[in-house]
């Protein structure tokens, strides 16, 4: 064989190794790549498993569940699952409901799509002719969170919260929230008519997540406003709705009593019908401090029509000694609307300040409206 002979055949065996180790690599990528397709398809064919709660365990073996349903089973526990506790978040088979494994849930707050939760900004000194009010709910509110040791050195236990009472728009949230901002406590704002309305079913459990919401951002405020809607006087036979409502009331004062004294967190009740209220929510060691919160009077209304025209450019014939005269009866939000419907009078009269008339229109379009908002209330209502 001569040497050009040998080299074409050297060249042929080179080509022939190098095809072949190229149809190896290729074969082991498809080999790879169906392996992974039969784990996936094991994977998408396999039964889903259920999230359960941990009810009790009775040994490594068995342990009581609950499903998302409600009910409650005995099941088997695998040998190779962690050790459980009441309580724990678990895998089960849906089938025979036997436990897989132990896991670990980020647990989230639905309860925050429902709820108001702020760092309010409102201070004391927008809140106008509520000098008493104010001292009070710095007492039982503002000083505990505040200043704990003071009860801790006396040996006495604060109160675990305030019902505010009295007519509409009479400033009861601007009292929370300005609580909430002096004493740098996270505001949660819960609406009872709202809470009894749209949630049937989970009011008890929403109650129950709200006070951990507290307890986790404390020192924090729970503000309930229209309590009435929430803890009127409970009635022994009503129906699916009613009882719902009692459930939710009953998972309420629990929660209350459930709190220990000095805790970072308060809570204030709003109502303008204290008396139907059930007599269980204002008892000793639950909403025990009354604070009514009343229509404010001549000089009261100066105060507050004070605070809702600072920043407000006024003519020099306005006298709001004299103005506060013709709103007797006016709430703190009525009065702040006289002022905004004065400025709109302005803004017709394509005017930059406002006069005495654009106030004296504005008080009595606000009267009529209130006349009319309680015609329609007796009407409807």
């Amino acid at each position: 064989m001569t040497t050009q002979d040998k080299d074409k055949l050297d060249k042929v065996i080179y080509s022939y190794t190098t095809e072949s180790n190229l149809l190896e690599e290729e074969n082991q990528v498809l080999r790879d790549t169906v392996s992974r397709l039969d784990q996936e398809l094991r994977r998408i064919k396999a039964p889903a498993l259920m999230v359960c709660e941990v009810i009790s365990v009775l040994s490594k073996e068995q342990s009581i569940i609950r499903i998302p349903n409600g009910n409650k089973f005995l099941c088997c526990v695998a040998s190779d699952c962690e050790l459980l506790s009441s309580g724990d978040q678990v895998l089960v088979e849906q089938k025979n409901l036997n436990v897989v494994k132990k896991i670990e849930l980020e647990h989230k707050f639905n309860v925050e799509k429902f709820v108001i939760v702020e760092k309010p900004t409102e201070t004391w000194e927008m809140v106008g002719g509520l000098n008493n009010e104010v001292r009070e709910i710095q007492e039982v509110i503002e000083l505990p969170l505040t200043k704990p040791e003071l009860f801790k050195k006396i040996g006495i236990k604060p109160p675990k919260g305030i019902l505010l009472h009295g007519p509409p728009g009479t400033g009861k949230t601007l009292l929370a929230k300005a609580v909430a901002q002096s004493t740098h406590s996270t505001f949660i704002q819960v609406v009872g008519s709202e809470l009894v309305q749209k949630f049937i079913g989970e009011g008890a459990k929403l109650i129950k997540e709200i006070f951990e919401l507290a307890r986790r951002k404390a020192p924090s405020i729970i503000f309930i406003d229209e309590l009435d809607a929430l803890a009127a006087t409970r009635m022994e036979v009503g129906t699916s709705g009613e009882r719902e409502v009692n459930r939710t009331f009953m998972q309420l004062l629990a929660e209350i009593d459930g709190f220990k004294p000095l805790d970072n967190v308060k809570i204030i009740g709003a109502t303008n019908r204290k008396d139907v209220l059930d007599a269980a929510i204002i008892r000793p060691g639950r909403l025990d401090r009354l604070i009514h919160v009343c229509l404010p009077n001549e000089d009261a209304r100066l105060e507050i029509l004070k605070i809702h025209t600072k920043g407000v450019r006024l003519s020099k014939d306005v006298n709001l000694k004299i103005l506060v005269r013709d709103m007797e009866n006016f709430s703190g939000a009525e009065i702040r609307a006289v002022v905004t419907e004065g400025g709109y009078f302005a803004i017709r009269a394509n005017r930059s300040s406002i006069n005495k008339n654009d106030l004296r229109q504005a008080i009595e379009k606000v009267r009529r409206d209130e006349e009319l908002e309680e015609e329609h209330m007796h009407m409807f209502g």
